[in-house]
């Protein structure tokens, strides 16, 4: 059995030849998705798009302002795509993920279930890196 720190010493890959995905913590979902509760450690797989994304961060703390101009601003998905064109990085994964932030104490099913399968969904879609924006 492998140790899982190995995954930490592998040769990094070249960013432009990475392929990079998008984590995000700002409970972004579809319509069609269920959507984020109070606690909700599981997470919703988002396509390569803004259009029709709905912001479901709970926090009262959160200003929301900023995504309703530009969802970029938790979802940077345009930015994305224009450092694939100028080869700044490989190409832009056609799947992403969002889970809730502003997680209370214990982060155990994100830690041993939802997390890991999170992250099986980006590497069974070939991404090599993460871009994760925390809200």
């Amino acid at each position: 059995m492998t140790n899982p720190s190995d995954a930490f010493n592998l040769p990094a890959k070249p960013l432009n030849q990475s392929r990079v995905a998008i984590v995000t913590t700002a409970a972004l979902r579809l319509a069609n998705q269920e959507k984020f509760t109070g606690g909700d450690q599981s997470f919703r797989l988002l396509p390569a798009q803004t259009q029709g994304l709905i912001l479901g961060q709970i926090s009262p703390n959160f200003d929301r302002s900023g995504f309703i101009v530009d969802p970029n601003v938790v979802f940077p998905i345009d930015r994305l795509r224009e450092m694939a064109g100028e080869g700044a990085i490989g190409s832009v994964s056609d799947v992403h993920i969002a889970f809730l932030g502003a997680q209370g104490e214990s982060l155990t099913t994100m830690e041993m279930d939802t997390g890991p399968a999170a992250a099986k969904v980006l590497k069974d879609a070939g991404v090599d890196v993460v871009l994760l924006t925390p809200v």
